[in-house]
């Protein structure tokens, strides 16, 4: 199904009836806000027309019915505060297909999940309260139409781009992808970072719609803090830019975005829209950005009075104060929009916003009907061969008494997923990005050779569109939105069902890792709630903890890949191998998990692959069960205590100790126990996990780490365990820098001070005990 620009031409006897949607979205959005008295008009106003014509122009290709088909064009307001304006143009829309299919009982004219996915005027009263719609944009129920959450400042720009990106790799560049913003929100530095990265990629599908009203919040124009206008902030990025200065002729916007959207070439584009901030609202610039007028009050009816005098409504109420009783209000602001709705009494009007609907949304082809669309339709996620820890190759894991990074194992996790992806699917499974730290953290893997499958290379807009790793910059935040984008780009025909599309991962520092938190706290909430199969965002925490050291403080990470917690239980599968035989086995299991995140938490320097059978310890294929037993107690001796121990310095000094003899003999009899995955170690039986820690085990426990000691809190019995255990931040002071050594030292995470650390727990065990005791008895007496 080849594409084609829409005829301009034949698309000019609709605008009257475009203008009339425009003129009902905008009625809505009053009427809506002063019901509500909270929500966004300023910026809803200016943008409608932007929004009636991408929608029925053809420029966008969409299914109101189901927006969220796999090879529907990508709505992302990147300006979420505008979902007033959304919900206002669906509520018009919607009222029109309710209308035609209660007339004409034709079921093209039924919206996919009936009333749970219907946006009518009704919802309208329900807006920014619990259980109705959204105060910003969210990708679930109602508003399927927007491809991903946004709000916070700029955070749907980098997505955006990996939608774009995920469709041109998968060979369906014609699905496009609109990014909808203001020039407030494009000063966000996540912008800069986006625009670099899509043209970068050749994202030619990629299109910005900038409102530029120059008004934000503040008392200010924006041109009193930025230079130039839109057509050089986007040029001089080499994007495609096209303007128009009248932002409310259907023509002018139409035509500019027919033009700028299907132009040839693998630019990225914009098309900027010079409007005036809460157009026809009686207020203009910054005072209409945040708040609604007071209920009923004068200046509020004379935004209705406009449309009364033009199309001979009465709206009930008019001119009169606000009723007395909240019932009474939400009675007479629902007949009110009853009365916008009755334009949709003209029949010709009706059939044709219906029609133009149905006729847009058959035109969205399905996997069958795209020519050049590279994916099959098989599902790779339960692939045996990728989640099953078992199943891994022998040449996944390196020998015993080898000195190798944990950073090593994820190089040849990397490869050996997408030769599985070459081999059983035809294409690559993981598309990877770093912030110019490929080859430093390893995540260089997911482009090589394994064995004698071919890579897939560093991707190329021009020469390699099939490159599995991108030649992304320092852009961190972008990189990581980038690989939610990607990851949430569900091409199937049957989207909640089944996923086809990439997952997606991205590297850099650990002390750097807040700079990911925004967009995949963002994709977190979308997948939590929609109900559409997603891909996984891989995020690689590298360089983490001390062992950074020669860097020194501003680069090593002991507190920041905390960050990687600050989610919902069940939303990120957290693991911190300790030496690179551990990777395999804990992505496996991780990508076998529900949960949409993986944070896997990679070191920088060598360390001595131990000999596992020698020195009693597990295999590293428990590391698949989140804890595995480094030492069990000495049954000869009374027990000591549990230590969890987590890192791969504070781990390798661990078993420098258990090497020396440390715990024999006189030593402490204290059980070893490898916290590498709490999420994991979750999801084992009861038994096993009795096993590795009894609740005795819990009582009587501390723990090491090689970062922060709160980062350990799962792993934390009670207040006793956390006085006595061994971390990076033992004094509650930032490190310095120097050698390993040095820095682990200073840590006291070597292993003289763990020793001394553990034989003071085990020394102290009848004081730490009294402590609960004598507790216990104060609450028996109370």
């Amino acid at each position: 199904m080849a594409r084609t620009a829409p005829d301009f031409n034949s698309l000019k006897s609709a605008f009257p009836f475009w203008e009339k949607a425009g003129d009902m979205t905008d009625q809505c959005i009053d009427l809506m806000l002063n019901f509500r008295q909270s929500g966004h008009p300023g910026g809803s106003r200016s943008k409608v027309q932007q929004m009636i014509s991408l929608t029925l122009s053809g420029t966008m290709r969409w299914d109101i019915r189901r927006p969220d088909k796999g090879l529907s064009d990508r709505f992302v307001l990147v300006a979420g505060h505008c979902t007033p304006l959304i919900y206002s143009v669906l509520a018009v829309y919607h009222e029109a297909m309710r209308r035609m299919l209660n007339k004409t009982g034709d079921q093209k004219y039924a919206i996919y999940g009936g009333a749970e996915r219907t946006l009518t005027w009704e919802d309208l009263l329900t807006f920014r309260s619990r259980g109705g719609i959204a105060g910003h944009a969210e990708a679930e129920g109602k508003s399927m139409i927007f491809a991903t959450n946004t709000g916070p400042s700029g955070h749907g720009a980098p997505p955006a781009a990996g939608m774009a990106l995920a469709l041109k790799h998968a060979g369906a560049d014609e699905v496009r992808v609109f990014a909808m913003e203001g020039e407030g929100g494009h000063t966000a530095g996540c912008h800069h970072e986006t625009k670099h990265t899509a043209w970068g990629l050749g994202l030619g599908n990629l299109n910005y719609l900038l409102d530029w009203n120059d008004n934000g919040i503040d008392p200010r124009p924006y041109s009193s803090m930025v230079y130039g206008e839109p057509q050089g902030w986007f040029e001089s990025y080499g994007w495609r830019t096209r303007g128009v200065n009248d932002g409310t002729d259907y023509a002018e916007v139409t035509a500019a975005l027919i033009e700028n959207v299907f132009a040839d070439g693998n630019q990225p584009r914009c098309t900027w829209f010079k409007t005036v901030k809460g157009r026809g609202y009686g207020v203009e610039g910054y005072a209409s950005h945040g708040a609604a007028h007071k209920p009923n009050s004068e200046i509020f009816w004379a935004t209705k009075k406009f449309f009364s005098d033009k199309y001979g409504v009465e709206f009930t109420g008019f001119g009169q104060a606000k009723p007395d009783s909240a019932e009474d209000f939400k009675a007479q602001t629902a007949v009110n929009l009853q009365e916008v709705m009755s334009l949709l009494d003209d029949n010709t009007f009706c059939e044709y916003l219906a029609n133009r609907l149905v006729e847009l949304g058959d035109s969205v082809p399905t996997i069958s009907e795209l020519d050049g669309f590279k994916l099959n339709a098989n599902d790779a996620r339960n692939d045996p061969a990728l989640i099953d820890p078992a199943q891994l190759p022998p040449e996944m894991f390196f020998a015993a008494g080898e000195s190798q990074p944990n950073r090593k194992g994820l190089a040849k996790v990397g490869a050996y997923i997408n030769a599985v992806g070459r081999e059983k699917y035809g294409r690559p499974l993981v598309i990877a990005a770093s912030a110019d730290l490929a080859g430093s953290t390893n995540i260089d893997g997911f482009m090589k050779d394994w064995g004698d499958t071919k890579g897939y290379g560093w991707y190329d807009r021009d020469s390699n569109v099939d490159g599995s790793l991108l030649p992304t910059t320092i852009t961190e935040f972008s990189n990581a939105g980038l690989i939610c984008g990607l990851a949430s780009t569900n091409m199937s025909d049957d989207p909640e069902n089944s996923y086809v599309g990439f997952w997606g991962a991205c590297s850099t520092y650990g002390s750097f890792s807040y700079l990911k938190y925004g967009p995949m706290r963002l994709f977190s909430q979308m997948v939590q709630d929609t109900p559409n199969k997603m891909g996984k965002a891989i995020w690689v925490v590298g360089h983490s903890g001390p062992e950074t050291a020669e860097d020194s403080r501003t680069h090593f990470g002991i507190f920041s890949p905390g960050i990687t917690q600050f989610f919902p239980r069940g939303q990120v599968t957290d693991v911190h191998p300790y030496e690179p035989n551990e990777v395999g086995p804990v992505m496996a299991a991780a990508m076998a998990c529900d949960t949409p995140i993986i944070a896997l938490h990679t070191t920088r320097p060598n360390v001595e692959v131990p000999d596992r059978e020698a020195l009693g310890m597990a295999s590293y294929m428990d590391a698949a069960k989140g804890a595995y037993l480094i030492r069990d107690y000495d049954a000869s001796r009374p027990q000591d205590g549990c230590v969890f121990v987590r890192g791969t310095s504070s781990t390798s000094e661990v078993i420098k100790l258990l090497k020396a003899g440390a715990f024999d003999g006189d030593g402490p009899n204290v059980k070893l126990v490898a916290a590498v995955s709490h999420e994991l170690f979750m999801l084992q039986d009861e038994d096993y996990q009795k096993s590795i820690a009894s609740d005795a085990d819990w009582f009587n426990s501390t723990f090491i780490t090689n970062g922060a000691r709160q980062m350990m809190w799962l792993w934390t019995a009670h207040q006793t365990s956390y006085k006595y255990a061994m971390g990076s931040d033992w004094d509650n002071r930032w490190r310095t820098g120097g050698s390993g050594e040095e820095v682990i030292a200073e840590a006291r995470i070597d292993a003289e001070s763990l020793l001394a650390g553990i034989n003071k727990f085990v020394a102290e065990r009848e004081e730490r005990f009294a402590v609960y005791a004598d507790a216990c008895c104060e609450n028996a007496t109370v």
